[in-house]
């Protein structure tokens, strides 16, 4: 990562300190009642949880009904709302609590301390707002460090363990995170996923709660660069994810379900309708409540529908889809393998002695930069070669372009939170 982890494991003043910071003026809500819409009931009806995917409580109320359980945060979108001015007094009052509990916190300590409790308050103000269980997503720092992550994961659950759900990346640290946490009884989303193998692994060796497809992004990624229309693209995957975890709660006793994640479109809302959940940026939402409105009437659900995709080549695109034998022994072999300790090269040591060799590559520094240069989309004609040959997996590049977005967008966070540390005196 191009940020560094907190270089210590923190005292138990500090985090009570930071636990009592992100809970000050948190009001336990009494259970409002925000009626039915059509829409929503609908989709519910074909069989699919609702969540909303914003930070913003204006944007959320403008959408929300009883309908609905879950939304979700992450860096990008706490950053939209640090960067409003929100939370500025209480990361400066944040700030001088940590450091009177704790005079030897360097900077950098209270930057991710106090990153802690913007990202605690952020999902604190839905849960007052709509009573709903709320995502919280890691600092993409520890995206690479199991042990601290596993610590920051049960520090955010502890915060409010009756709404809050942890959204851990998909790395191979966060395959090992993820199995911890949910072996304590910690629901977890796991997130950035791209193909139904890396989700089918995660459910097999995690047990998450959830899993993702970012679908929009990898519409993206082939209309961007040329290689098809991009139609489908996500939609297909995913639904190839939600067949596969089906079978998988039916035949394996994995307990996952899958969020449609990334949507663009009341369309892919309206065609993917008995998906386990989907996660619906307000637009996407606010677009198909309007088509609803003006065609109403049931929903049928999509479940196991074929959406035909015109993209070449087929080779890069294929395995974003593709359950193949030797994924599901993969799968089979890390269900059953102790893990206890384990880092995340442990587990991506294991994946490649177990036939997945194209799970996890090991980026370089100068890949890792080119990354984060490109953006959330990686770029083809930088990859176009490894992708054909296989020595790059579609689904481990949109993962890595999507964790090093996050780590963007969360630079900008981290220096709003330094500025007005410093600005209150406590560099």
């Amino acid at each position: 990562m191009s940020a560094s982890s907190p270089s210590t494991v923190r005292s138990a003043a500090v985090i009570e300190t930071a636990r009592a910071a992100s809970l000050a003026g948190f009001s336990r809500p009494t259970p409002p009642s925000f009626g039915s819409h059509p829409a929503w009931a609908a989709l519910r009806a074909a069989g699919t949880t609702l969540w909303l995917d914003t930070g913003d409580v204006d944007a959320a109320r403008a959408l929300w009904t009883d309908d609905f359980e879950n939304l979700t945060t992450n860096n990008t979108l706490v950053n939209k709302e640090v960067q409003k001015g929100l939370f500025d007094s209480v990361i400066q009052d944040a700030g001088r609590s940590l450091r009177e509990a704790d005079p030897s916190l360097t900077l950098d300590d209270l930057v991710y301390e106090a990153g802690f409790v913007v990202n605690c308050r952020t999902a604190l103000r839905l849960v007052e707002a709509f009573d709903a269980t709320v995502s919280v997503e890691l600092h993409p720092a520890m995206a690479d460090d199991a042990a601290r992550s596993i610590d920051y994961g049960r520090r955010y659950f502890a915060v409010c363990p009756d709404r809050f759900i942890v959204k851990v990346p998909l790395t191979p640290a966060g395959f090992v995170t993820a199995r911890q946490l949910a072996a304590d009884g910690i629901p977890i989303n796991y997130t950035l996923g791209f193909s139904a193998r890396q989700n089918i692994l995660a459910a097999a060796f995690s047990r998450v709660a959830y899993v993702n497809v970012f679908m929009g992004r990898l519409n993206s990624f082939v209309s961007e660069h040329g290689l098809g229309d991009g139609k489908n693209v996500g939609e297909r995957t995913t639904m190839a994810t939600q067949m596969a975890l089906r079978h998988g709660r039916e035949h394996r006793d994995w307990v996952t379900q899958l969020i449609g994640a990334s949507m663009r479109s009341g369309e892919q809302v309206r065609d993917l309708a008995g998906l386990d959940v989907f996660t619906m940026p307000t637009a996407a939402a606010a677009e198909f409540k309007k088509s609803y409105e003006a065609n109403p009437g049931p929903v049928p659900s999509g479940l196991g529908r074929d959406f035909p995709v015109s993209a070449e080549p087929s080779s890069v695109l294929d395995p974003l889809w593709t359950v193949d034998d030797a994924t599901l022994a993969l799968c089979d072999a890390a269900a059953a393998v102790n893990a206890d300790g384990w880092t995340g090269e442990d587990f991506a040591t294991f994946v490649r002695d177990h036939g997945g060799a194209s799970f996890f590559r090991a980026w370089n520094t100068e890949e890792r930069a080119e990354i984060q240069k490109t953006g959330k989309i990686p770029s083809w004609t930088r990859w176009k070669d490894e992708l054909t040959t296989g020595q790059v997996a579609l689904d481990d590049l949109m993962s890595a372009s999507a964790l090093y977005s996050f780590v963007t967008d969360q630079g900008a966070l981290d220096a709003r939170v330094r500025k007005l540390l410093t600005e209150a005196g406590l560099s």
